[in-house]
């Protein structure tokens, strides 16, 4: 056998794998939509929302103000942690907040101290002890949610045996995105999504969160040791459900639907988002993660009608494979995400795809990682100062 022999043998395998996956994922995805909604419970807790604010984004105030406008039947409040003190138009924007929201208890969190290399997890440490709420729910600042997100996702976690509730999500872009901001969002709501639900079917339940949406009751995150664990973790959605999981008790996939704001990334921005998350998935579930390469179909096709010679059967798995990967596409980006943005740029799906065979290989060449400008080690999960 010729090495041109075995490298079309090696891709076809490979493409055969990867319509295996995109045909598992559909069904995961299908499953996903025919869940139940859970039932209001008898009870409606106190709640309080935490999130950790640093940076500016443009669209960071009506994230803030999505959560004032909530139609929940119980109290709560929203405490915004600010790592920066100083930050003269945060705090502005929080005076405006309270102005134009008085009805709602908003407090600013100063917290200025470092504890551990995730500066995320330490601004949350210093929250956590201002908080009221017998219930816990942590998202990231640019996270814009829905009227009846309070309302839907306590009634997720009333459900028996749940311990901790996540959200998927939706990457908004700017009214004229760049390329890779598009291609962000598209692998948010194509590619990112159906590997969670993938998983959630094959490991029969989600055992990781979601920084979209981490909510627990305060007594679940006592259990489990609160925050201070997670401090030099990059991975700490995934872990504080991971212990949650470890725990006995369920995490639960809602079907609420949030928005998180993509920013206009050039290149290199993109690039070193990309990469984090990569190697903070491999990290985190590192059997899986190997796994995961079979999942870009595209490219190993586009490898295979290579490798043939352009022969006709090459062709033909290509188109089986592109109308299984579009399916998928619009199946969870438009059935379940009502993602408009998804029709947009479907057309990207192969680049976005070979990009993202090129970030799975790339994240075993380095254990580097950047993250808002500052240049870490990573060492299974753990961040290590460079």
């Amino acid at each position: 056998m010729t090495a041109a022999e075995i490298v079309e043998t090696i891709t076809t395998v490979l493409t055969l794998a990867g319509l295996a996956y995109l045909l598992i994922a559909l069904l995961a995805a299908r499953a996903f939509r025919r869940e139940p909604v859970s039932p209001a419970p008898p009870t409606w807790p106190t709640v309080s929302v935490l999130k950790p604010v640093k940076g500016m984004d443009p669209k960071r105030y009506a994230a803030f103000a999505s959560h004032c406008v909530q139609q929940y039947a119980g109290r709560y409040e929203l405490l915004l942690g600010l790592s920066d003190p100083e930050d003269a138009e945060l705090l502005a924007e929080i005076d405006r907040l309270k102005a134009d929201f008085p009805a709602l208890p908003i407090r600013a969190v100063l917290c200025g101290e470092r504890l551990g290399t995730n500066g995320k997890v330490s601004t949350l440490a210093q929250m956590l002890p201002h908080a009221l709420g017998e219930v816990i729910v942590i998202n990231d600042a640019d996270i814009l949610v829905g009227p009846q997100y309070l309302s839907r996702i306590m009634a997720d976690l009333s459900q028996p045996g749940v311990g901790m509730v996540t959200a998927p999500y939706v990457g908004r872009t700017a009214d004229k995105p760049g390329l890779w901001a598009r291609l962000e969002a598209l692998g948010i709501s194509t590619d990112f999504l159906p590997g969670v639900l993938t998983a959630r079917m094959l490991d029969r339940g989600v055992r990781f969160g979601l920084g979209s949406t981490l909510a627990m009751r305060r007594a679940t995150l006592d259990a489990i040791g609160g925050l201070t664990p997670l401090l030099e973790h990059l991975a700490d959605d995934y872990e504080l459900g991971a212990r949650i999981h470890a725990r006995g008790m369920r995490v639960m996939l809602s079907p609420e639907v949030v928005e998180t704001s993509v920013p206009a990334y050039d290149f290199a921005g993109y690039w070193q988002h990309q990469l984090r998350w990569s190697r903070g998935v491999r990290d985190a579930r590192r059997a899986g993660y190997v796994g995961l390469a079979i999942s870009y179909a595209i490219p190993w096709a586009l490898a295979n009608v290579i490798a043939s010679g352009f022969a006709l059967p090459s062709f033909t798995l290509l188109s089986l494979v592109l109308l299984a990967r579009v399916a998928l596409a619009l199946g969870v980006g438009v059935g379940i995400l009502r993602d408009g943005q998804v029709l947009r740029d479907l057309w990207l799906l192969p680049l976005r795809d070979c990009f993202g065979l090129l970030f799975w290989a790339w994240s075993y060449a380095d254990d580097t990682v950047v993250w808002r400008g500052e240049h870490f080690r990573l060492k299974r999960g753990i961040l290590l100062r460079k």
